[in-house]
Protein backbone atom coordinates (compact mmCIF):
# COMPACT_ATOMS: atom_id res chain seq x y z
CA UNK A 1 0.00 0.00 0.00
CA UNK A 2 1.08 3.55 -0.73
CA UNK A 3 0.04 6.17 1.81
CA UNK A 4 -0.08 9.82 0.82
CA UNK A 5 0.31 12.34 3.62
CA UNK A 6 -1.04 15.76 2.63
CA UNK A 7 0.06 18.76 4.68
CA UNK A 8 -1.06 22.39 4.86
CA UNK A 9 0.50 24.06 1.84
CA UNK A 10 -1.13 25.79 -1.10
CA UNK A 11 0.05 22.94 -3.36
CA UNK A 12 -2.13 20.42 -1.50
CA UNK A 13 -4.76 20.48 -4.24
CA UNK A 14 -2.17 19.31 -6.78
CA UNK A 15 -1.75 16.05 -4.89
CA UNK A 16 -5.26 14.99 -5.97
CA UNK A 17 -3.76 14.36 -9.43
CA UNK A 18 -0.96 12.29 -7.87
CA UNK A 19 -3.45 10.11 -5.98
CA UNK A 20 -5.50 9.68 -9.15
CA UNK A 21 -2.47 8.71 -11.28
CA UNK A 22 -1.22 6.17 -8.73
CA UNK A 23 -4.70 4.69 -8.34
CA UNK A 24 -4.96 4.26 -12.13
CA UNK A 25 -1.68 2.31 -12.02
CA UNK A 26 -3.41 -0.19 -9.75
CA UNK A 27 -1.88 0.72 -6.40
CA UNK A 28 -3.86 0.66 -3.16
CA UNK A 29 -3.84 4.26 -1.94
CA UNK A 30 -4.58 5.58 1.55
CA UNK A 31 -4.66 9.34 2.11
CA UNK A 32 -3.88 10.97 5.46
CA UNK A 33 -4.49 14.73 5.75
CA UNK A 34 -3.45 17.16 8.43
CA UNK A 35 -6.10 19.54 9.74
CA UNK A 36 -4.53 22.51 7.93
CA UNK A 37 -4.39 20.68 4.60
CA UNK A 38 -8.18 20.31 4.55
CA UNK A 39 -8.34 24.10 4.09
CA UNK A 40 -6.55 23.74 0.74
CA UNK A 41 -8.02 20.48 -0.64
CA UNK A 42 -11.26 18.62 0.07
CA UNK A 43 -10.97 15.20 1.75
CA UNK A 44 -13.98 14.11 -0.28
CA UNK A 45 -11.99 14.51 -3.52
CA UNK A 46 -9.29 12.13 -2.27
CA UNK A 47 -11.84 9.68 -0.89
CA UNK A 48 -13.72 9.58 -4.20
CA UNK A 49 -10.52 8.89 -6.15
CA UNK A 50 -9.00 6.29 -3.81
CA UNK A 51 -12.18 4.57 -2.68
CA UNK A 52 -11.03 4.85 0.95
CA UNK A 53 -12.05 7.25 3.72
CA UNK A 54 -9.48 9.97 4.28
CA UNK A 55 -7.89 9.96 7.73
CA UNK A 56 -7.70 13.40 9.33
CA UNK A 57 -7.73 12.74 13.07
CA UNK A 58 -6.21 10.44 15.68
CA UNK A 59 -9.73 9.35 16.65
CA UNK A 60 -10.48 7.95 13.19
CA UNK A 61 -10.72 4.17 12.99
CA UNK A 62 -13.56 2.97 15.21
CA UNK A 63 -11.34 2.16 18.17
CA UNK A 64 -8.51 0.61 16.12
CA UNK A 65 -4.93 1.72 16.68
CA UNK A 66 -5.19 2.91 13.13
CA UNK A 67 -1.92 4.84 12.91
CA UNK A 68 -0.05 1.63 13.73
CA UNK A 69 -2.07 -0.44 11.25
CA UNK A 70 -1.52 2.04 8.42
CA UNK A 71 2.18 2.32 9.32
CA UNK A 72 2.57 -1.47 9.07
CA UNK A 73 0.75 -1.74 5.74
CA UNK A 74 2.53 1.15 4.02
CA UNK A 75 5.40 0.17 1.74
CA UNK A 76 5.82 3.84 0.85
CA UNK A 77 4.62 6.99 2.61
CA UNK A 78 4.65 10.03 0.33
CA UNK A 79 4.34 13.38 2.09
CA UNK A 80 3.29 16.01 -0.44
CA UNK A 81 3.44 18.90 -0.16
CA UNK A 82 6.04 18.59 2.62
CA UNK A 83 5.95 21.95 4.37
CA UNK A 84 8.79 23.43 6.41
CA UNK A 85 6.71 22.65 9.49
CA UNK A 86 6.29 18.91 8.82
CA UNK A 87 9.98 18.62 7.86
CA UNK A 88 11.01 20.21 11.17
CA UNK A 89 8.63 17.99 13.17
CA UNK A 90 9.92 14.81 11.52
CA UNK A 91 13.51 15.84 12.13
CA UNK A 92 12.73 16.41 15.83
CA UNK A 93 10.63 13.24 16.19
CA UNK A 94 7.48 15.12 17.18
CA UNK A 95 4.30 13.03 17.03
CA UNK A 96 1.35 15.35 17.64
CA UNK A 97 -1.10 14.21 14.94
CA UNK A 98 -2.01 11.12 12.93
CA UNK A 99 0.52 11.74 10.16
CA UNK A 100 3.61 12.32 12.31
CA UNK A 101 2.67 9.46 14.66
CA UNK A 102 2.20 7.10 11.72
CA UNK A 103 5.56 8.08 10.20
CA UNK A 104 7.39 7.34 13.45
CA UNK A 105 5.76 3.89 13.52
CA UNK A 106 6.49 2.86 9.93
CA UNK A 107 9.21 0.58 8.62
CA UNK A 108 8.34 1.62 5.08
CA UNK A 109 10.11 4.15 2.91
CA UNK A 110 9.22 7.78 3.57
CA UNK A 111 9.40 10.18 0.62
CA UNK A 112 9.20 13.94 1.07
CA UNK A 113 8.15 16.33 -1.70
CA UNK A 114 8.99 19.77 -0.26
CA UNK A 115 6.99 22.74 -1.51
CA UNK A 116 7.20 26.24 -0.05
CA UNK A 117 8.40 29.78 -0.68
CA UNK A 118 11.94 29.81 -2.07
CA UNK A 119 13.29 31.87 0.86
CA UNK A 120 11.88 29.30 3.26
CA UNK A 121 13.23 26.36 1.24
CA UNK A 122 16.76 27.80 1.03
CA UNK A 123 16.78 28.85 4.69
CA UNK A 124 19.74 27.10 6.38
CA UNK A 125 17.46 25.65 9.07
CA UNK A 126 15.20 23.98 6.51
CA UNK A 127 18.18 22.73 4.50
CA UNK A 128 19.78 21.30 7.63
CA UNK A 129 16.54 19.55 8.57
CA UNK A 130 16.28 18.02 5.10
CA UNK A 131 19.93 16.92 5.20
CA UNK A 132 19.44 15.22 8.57
CA UNK A 133 16.33 13.41 7.34
CA UNK A 134 18.18 12.22 4.23
CA UNK A 135 20.93 10.82 6.46
CA UNK A 136 18.25 8.86 8.33
CA UNK A 137 16.98 7.26 5.14
CA UNK A 138 14.22 9.63 4.08
CA UNK A 139 14.03 10.22 0.32
CA UNK A 140 13.42 13.66 -1.13
CA UNK A 141 11.89 14.65 -4.47
CA UNK A 142 13.61 17.95 -5.13
CA UNK A 143 11.24 20.88 -5.77
CA UNK A 144 11.03 22.58 -9.15
CA UNK A 145 11.81 26.23 -9.88
CA UNK A 146 9.40 28.77 -11.31
CA UNK A 147 6.69 31.22 -10.35
CA UNK A 148 5.40 30.36 -6.86
CA UNK A 149 1.87 30.83 -5.52
CA UNK A 150 3.01 33.91 -3.58
CA UNK A 151 4.26 35.52 -6.79
CA UNK A 152 7.96 35.04 -6.10
CA UNK A 153 10.17 33.29 -8.63
CA UNK A 154 12.56 30.61 -7.42
CA UNK A 155 12.91 27.06 -6.19
CA UNK A 156 10.08 25.62 -4.13
CA UNK A 157 7.36 24.46 -6.57
CA UNK A 158 5.84 21.05 -6.03
CA UNK A 159 6.86 18.92 -9.05
CA UNK A 160 3.98 18.00 -11.34
CA UNK A 161 1.96 14.82 -10.88
CA UNK A 162 3.74 13.04 -13.75
CA UNK A 163 7.15 13.47 -12.11
CA UNK A 164 6.00 12.48 -8.62
CA UNK A 165 4.04 9.49 -9.91
CA UNK A 166 7.01 8.22 -11.93
CA UNK A 167 9.28 8.57 -8.89
CA UNK A 168 6.89 6.57 -6.67
CA UNK A 169 6.31 3.92 -9.35
CA UNK A 170 10.04 3.41 -9.87
CA UNK A 171 10.59 3.21 -6.13
CA UNK A 172 7.72 0.78 -5.59
CA UNK A 173 8.72 -1.49 -8.47
CA UNK A 174 12.39 -1.64 -7.54
CA UNK A 175 13.48 -4.76 -5.61
CA UNK A 176 14.60 -4.22 -2.02
CA UNK A 177 18.31 -3.39 -1.62
CA UNK A 178 20.41 -3.72 1.50
CA UNK A 179 20.77 -0.23 3.01
CA UNK A 180 24.42 -0.76 3.91
CA UNK A 181 25.42 2.84 3.09
CA UNK A 182 22.73 4.46 5.24
CA UNK A 183 24.06 7.47 7.12
CA UNK A 184 26.95 8.02 4.70
CA UNK A 185 27.30 10.94 2.33
CA UNK A 186 28.78 10.51 -1.15
CA UNK A 187 29.94 13.19 -3.57
CA UNK A 188 30.06 11.84 -7.13
CA UNK A 189 31.07 13.69 -10.29
CA UNK A 190 29.91 12.65 -13.72
CA UNK A 191 29.81 13.65 -17.36
CA UNK A 192 32.14 15.88 -19.31
CA UNK A 193 33.18 19.47 -18.90
CA UNK A 194 32.90 22.08 -21.66
CA UNK A 195 35.38 24.90 -22.31
CA UNK A 196 34.11 27.74 -24.50
CA UNK A 197 36.12 28.99 -27.46
CA UNK A 198 33.56 31.50 -28.73
CA UNK A 199 29.73 31.77 -28.47
CA UNK A 200 29.17 28.62 -30.55
CA UNK A 201 32.33 26.48 -30.24
CA UNK A 202 33.95 24.64 -27.37
CA UNK A 203 36.50 22.03 -26.31
CA UNK A 204 35.21 18.85 -24.68
CA UNK A 205 35.40 15.03 -24.77
CA UNK A 206 33.27 11.95 -25.47
CA UNK A 207 32.13 11.21 -21.90
CA UNK A 208 28.40 10.39 -21.59
CA UNK A 209 28.24 10.37 -17.77
CA UNK A 210 26.85 6.83 -17.66
CA UNK A 211 29.39 5.53 -15.13
CA UNK A 212 28.96 8.44 -12.74
CA UNK A 213 25.17 8.29 -12.93
CA UNK A 214 25.26 4.53 -12.27
CA UNK A 215 27.40 5.14 -9.19
CA UNK A 216 25.01 7.83 -7.96
CA UNK A 217 21.95 5.61 -8.47
CA UNK A 218 23.46 2.57 -6.77
CA UNK A 219 24.78 4.60 -3.82
CA UNK A 220 21.36 6.19 -3.33
CA UNK A 221 19.63 2.81 -3.55
CA UNK A 222 21.95 1.49 -0.85
CA UNK A 223 20.94 4.28 1.52
CA UNK A 224 23.63 6.92 1.01
CA UNK A 225 22.91 10.60 0.73
CA UNK A 226 24.30 11.51 -2.69
CA UNK A 227 25.40 14.79 -4.22
CA UNK A 228 25.89 14.41 -7.97
CA UNK A 229 27.99 17.14 -9.57
CA UNK A 230 27.29 16.71 -13.26
CA UNK A 231 28.65 18.23 -16.41
CA UNK A 232 26.46 18.22 -19.54
CA UNK A 233 24.88 14.83 -20.35
CA UNK A 234 21.75 13.48 -22.01
CA UNK A 235 20.88 11.44 -18.92
CA UNK A 236 18.09 11.84 -16.39
CA UNK A 237 19.50 12.11 -12.86
CA UNK A 238 18.51 9.30 -10.46
CA UNK A 239 15.55 10.11 -8.23
CA UNK A 240 16.44 11.10 -4.69
CA UNK A 241 19.86 12.47 -5.58
CA UNK A 242 20.89 16.11 -5.09
CA UNK A 243 22.14 17.34 -8.47
CA UNK A 244 24.54 20.24 -9.00
CA UNK A 245 24.82 21.08 -12.69
CA UNK A 246 28.07 22.57 -13.98
CA UNK A 247 29.59 23.39 -17.36
CA UNK A 248 33.33 24.02 -17.17
CA UNK A 249 36.18 22.48 -15.18
CA UNK A 250 36.35 25.59 -13.03
CA UNK A 251 32.62 25.30 -12.32
CA UNK A 252 33.14 21.71 -11.25
CA UNK A 253 36.14 22.62 -9.09
CA UNK A 254 34.04 25.18 -7.24
CA UNK A 255 31.04 22.88 -6.76
CA UNK A 256 33.15 19.97 -5.54
CA UNK A 257 35.07 22.03 -3.00
CA UNK A 258 31.87 23.65 -1.71
CA UNK A 259 30.62 20.20 -0.69
CA UNK A 260 33.90 18.39 0.05
CA UNK A 261 34.31 18.85 3.79
CA UNK A 262 30.83 17.48 4.54
CA UNK A 263 31.11 14.10 2.79
CA UNK A 264 32.49 10.67 3.64
CA UNK A 265 33.40 9.51 0.13
CA UNK A 266 34.26 11.31 -3.13
CA UNK A 267 34.13 9.43 -6.43
CA UNK A 268 35.49 11.50 -9.32
CA UNK A 269 34.02 9.80 -12.37
CA UNK A 270 33.72 12.93 -14.52
CA UNK A 271 35.94 13.43 -17.56
CA UNK A 272 37.37 16.88 -16.91
CA UNK A 273 39.03 18.94 -19.63
CA UNK A 274 42.72 19.38 -18.81
CA UNK A 275 43.00 22.62 -20.78
CA UNK A 276 40.85 25.60 -21.74
CA UNK A 277 41.36 28.49 -24.17
CA UNK A 278 43.31 31.32 -22.57
CA UNK A 279 40.78 33.78 -23.96
CA UNK A 280 37.13 33.21 -24.89
CA UNK A 281 36.19 35.23 -27.94
CA UNK A 282 33.13 37.44 -27.43
CA UNK A 283 32.06 36.98 -31.06
CA UNK A 284 32.02 33.99 -33.36
CA UNK A 285 35.44 33.42 -34.94
CA UNK A 286 35.10 33.93 -38.67
CA UNK A 287 36.86 32.01 -41.37
CA UNK A 288 40.15 33.61 -42.23
CA UNK A 289 43.50 32.05 -42.88
CA UNK A 290 43.87 28.32 -43.34
CA UNK A 291 45.20 28.04 -39.80
CA UNK A 292 43.74 28.99 -36.45
CA UNK A 293 45.96 28.96 -33.37
CA UNK A 294 44.37 28.56 -29.95
CA UNK A 295 46.47 29.30 -26.89
CA UNK A 296 45.47 26.91 -24.10
CA UNK A 297 46.05 27.11 -20.37
CA UNK A 298 45.76 24.38 -17.75
CA UNK A 299 42.56 23.87 -15.82
CA UNK A 300 42.77 23.29 -12.05
CA UNK A 301 43.46 19.66 -11.17
CA UNK A 302 40.35 18.86 -9.13
CA UNK A 303 41.41 15.38 -8.06
CA UNK A 304 44.86 16.47 -6.89
CA UNK A 305 43.41 19.42 -4.97
CA UNK A 306 41.12 17.00 -3.13
CA UNK A 307 43.99 14.65 -2.37
CA UNK A 308 46.10 17.52 -1.07
CA UNK A 309 43.39 18.67 1.37
CA UNK A 310 41.58 15.46 2.34
CA UNK A 311 41.19 14.48 5.97
CA UNK A 312 39.00 11.46 6.67
CA UNK A 313 37.37 11.19 3.26
CA UNK A 314 37.78 8.18 1.01
CA UNK A 315 38.89 9.49 -2.40
CA UNK A 316 38.26 7.49 -5.57
CA UNK A 317 39.55 8.50 -8.99
CA UNK A 318 39.20 7.19 -12.52
CA UNK A 319 41.91 6.77 -15.15
CA UNK A 320 40.85 6.49 -18.80
CA UNK A 321 43.99 5.16 -20.50
CA UNK A 322 44.89 3.90 -23.96
CA UNK A 323 48.26 2.31 -23.06
CA UNK A 324 50.25 1.20 -19.99
CA UNK A 325 46.98 1.15 -18.06
CA UNK A 326 48.16 -0.25 -14.72
CA UNK A 327 51.40 1.73 -14.64
CA UNK A 328 49.72 5.04 -15.46
CA UNK A 329 46.84 4.43 -13.06
CA UNK A 330 49.18 3.47 -10.22
CA UNK A 331 51.19 6.64 -10.73
CA UNK A 332 47.97 8.68 -10.63
CA UNK A 333 46.87 6.92 -7.44
CA UNK A 334 50.12 7.88 -5.70
CA UNK A 335 50.61 11.39 -7.08
CA UNK A 336 47.06 12.49 -6.24
CA UNK A 337 46.85 10.81 -2.82
CA UNK A 338 43.92 8.57 -3.75
CA UNK A 339 42.59 5.58 -1.85
CA UNK A 340 41.22 3.79 -4.91
CA UNK A 341 41.59 4.24 -8.65
CA UNK A 342 39.44 2.66 -11.35
CA UNK A 343 41.33 2.26 -14.63
CA UNK A 344 39.80 1.68 -18.06
CA UNK A 345 41.42 0.91 -21.38
CA UNK A 346 39.29 3.12 -23.62
CA UNK A 347 40.39 1.14 -26.69
CA UNK A 348 38.94 -2.09 -25.28
CA UNK A 349 35.56 -3.08 -26.73
CA UNK A 350 32.82 -2.75 -24.09
CA UNK A 351 34.76 -0.25 -21.98
CA UNK A 352 34.23 2.98 -23.89
CA UNK A 353 32.43 6.13 -22.83
CA UNK A 354 29.17 5.43 -24.69
CA UNK A 355 28.83 1.74 -23.78
CA UNK A 356 26.41 0.50 -21.12
CA UNK A 357 29.10 -1.94 -20.01
CA UNK A 358 32.56 -1.45 -18.60
CA UNK A 359 35.81 -3.35 -18.06
CA UNK A 360 38.04 -2.14 -15.28
CA UNK A 361 41.12 -2.64 -13.19
CA UNK A 362 40.68 -1.40 -9.62
CA UNK A 363 43.86 -0.51 -7.74
CA UNK A 364 43.78 0.25 -4.02
CA UNK A 365 46.20 2.16 -1.83
CA UNK A 366 47.49 -1.04 -0.18
CA UNK A 367 48.50 -2.43 -3.58
CA UNK A 368 45.48 -4.70 -4.10
CA UNK A 369 44.67 -5.03 -7.80
CA UNK A 370 41.29 -6.37 -8.96
CA UNK A 371 40.61 -7.18 -12.60
CA UNK A 372 36.92 -6.68 -13.37
CA UNK A 373 35.56 -8.41 -16.51
CA UNK A 374 32.94 -6.89 -18.78
CA UNK A 375 29.72 -6.17 -16.90
CA UNK A 376 27.06 -3.50 -16.70
CA UNK A 377 28.10 -0.14 -15.30
CA UNK A 378 25.62 -0.58 -12.45
CA UNK A 379 27.26 -3.89 -11.50
CA UNK A 380 30.68 -2.27 -11.57
CA UNK A 381 29.32 0.64 -9.54
CA UNK A 382 28.34 -1.71 -6.74
CA UNK A 383 31.81 -3.29 -6.73
CA UNK A 384 33.38 0.16 -6.42
CA UNK A 385 30.97 1.10 -3.63
CA UNK A 386 31.85 -2.12 -1.77
CA UNK A 387 35.49 -1.11 -1.86
CA UNK A 388 34.74 2.34 -0.46
CA UNK A 389 33.23 0.59 2.57
CA UNK A 390 36.33 -1.49 3.16
CA UNK A 391 38.50 1.58 2.67
CA UNK A 392 37.11 3.33 5.72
Amino acid sequence: MITIGVTGGIAAYKVIDVASALKKLGYEIQVVMTKNSTEFAAPLAFATITGKPVITDMTDGDGEVLHIEIAKKSKIILIAPATANIIAKLRAGIADDFLTTMVLATKGTVVLAPAMNSNMYTNPVVQENISVLKSRGYLVIEPDSGVLACGDVGVGKLPDAVKITAYIKDLNDKPAVDQDLLGKKYLITAGRTVEAIDPMRYLSNYSTGKMGYALAEMAKDRGAEVILVSGPTNLTPPAGVTVVEVISARDMYKAVHENYTDVDVVIKAAAVADFRPKEVQAEKIKKGDDKLVLELVKNPDILKSLGDTKKNQILVGFAAESQNVIENATEKLKSKNLDIIVANNIKEEGAGFSADTNIATIIERDGTVSFIPKMSKKELANIILDKTKRGR
